[in-house]
């Protein structure tokens, strides 16, 4: 797939379950953003964009999950998604999803298929 590379992005057993890490793709000024997440045995990928302004989830590395109620959180502006479809169920986005990527696990390790840059 053009424009695309697989991205190993931890260790399963580095990850956690709740557990969230962002990872970076590509190189140069414009690398692209992603970040997996696991929650109750389900991983997911996405891009690290939220859809109300567009800026990335996190403001600190890998803190994307509220651990009390295992819900993503946008850190600017309070947004929650569902981690298991990337779907905002509170906030200014409301009804908007994030972008989803492919993800796996081989050999331990968390793999995702992700543009090559921005």
């Amino acid at each position: 797939m053009s424009g695309y590379q697989v991205v190993r992005v931890c260790s399963l057993a580095e990850l956690g379950d709740p557990g969230a890490r962002e990872f970076l793709s590509g190189k140069g000024d414009w690398p692209y953003s992603g970040f997996v997440v696991q929650v109750r045995g389900q991983l997911r990928a996405y891009t690290n964009v939220c859809p109300h302004k567009r800026h990335p989830l996190n403001i600190d590395d890998d803190d994307f999950l509220v651990p009390r109620l295992r819900l993503l959180r946008c850190s600017s502006h309070g947004a929650l998604f569902e981690p298991e479809t990337g779907l905002c169920i509170h906030g200014p986005c409301a009804g908007h999803s994030l972008g989803s990527l492919e993800c796996w696990v081989d050999d331990g390790d968390v793999l995702v298929r992700a543009p090559v840059s921005a």
